[in-house]
């Protein structure tokens, strides 16, 4: 497998964290958005009225959850639909239309987001990722071993040795695959947090980062051979 890529944030992203907050946007306004994201799902992290990386995580994840221009910021137009009565949870999605049938594995590149779909269409589980579009084509694809590697590694590693990749289920040629956040080999620790999923705060080398729970199920919903559709 080619080695991960471990950006800790894409300079890409650089504007978006570092741009102040609005004028109006003082720690009660933060701590009320940051209570209101937290009830719809959004994991906002502790109500403090800090609009730090993790607030603005949550922010992105609301407006791909809307179809609006993902900022991060606390603008107007987020706010008013933040507060609205019909208001989305981040962490419950429909399944994105055209996206196949039957029982699959649904991929969205524009939401950072990942749905595992029944044979009648329900939804088995869905949850934030992370991957890299210009290694990873839109399309159909299956999950199973290419390129005369293992199609199922319970503990994979990167060339280099340094990371566990654990779950891997590999589902494109040649090292792509799904699998949790990697971890230090050296102390367990994730490379980076559970609410970088759902933005581009970090990429990687194409494979899909999910999280430990979300790649147990990946797992287990797995076990056949599966169709994979990136949309």
């Amino acid at each position: 497998m080619r080695r991960l890529l471990t950006l800790a944030v894409p300079v890409l992203m650089a504007c978006v964290l570092v741009t102040a907050a609005p004028a109006n946007a003082g720690p009660e306004m933060v701590k009320k958005a940051q209570r209101q994201l937290n009830s719809l799902g959004c994991n906002a992290g502790p109500a403090d009225g800090d609009l730090g990386q993790w607030t603005r995580s949550a922010v992105i994840r609301f407006q791909s959850r809307h179809g609006m221009k993902q900022s991060g910021k606390l603008s107007p137009p987020t706010r008013k639909r933040l507060y609205a009565e019909g208001a989305e949870r981040c962490d419950r999605r429909p399944v994105p239309a055209r996206s196949g049938s039957g029982r699959r594995i649904v991929i969205s590149q524009s939401q950072n987001w990942v749905w595992l779909v029944g044979p009648r269409g329900g939804i088995v589980a869905q949850g934030g990722m992370i991957d890299l579009p210009s290694e990873l084509s839109r399309g159909s694809h299956r999950t199973g071993s290419y390129c005369g590697r293992s199609a199922r590694i319970k503990r994979n590693t990167t060339t280099s040795g340094e990371v566990w990749l654990e779950n891997f289920v590999r589902f494109a040629p040649c090292g792509i695959g799904f699998h949790r956040i990697p971890t230090s080999r050296a102390n367990g620790n994730q490379i980076h947090p559970d609410w970088y999923l759902g933005t581009n705060f970090s990429q990687s080398h194409g494979c899909i980062r999910v999280s430990k729970q979300m790649s147990q199920k990946i797992w287990n919903f797995t076990t056949r051979r599966t169709n994979v559709r990136v949309v």
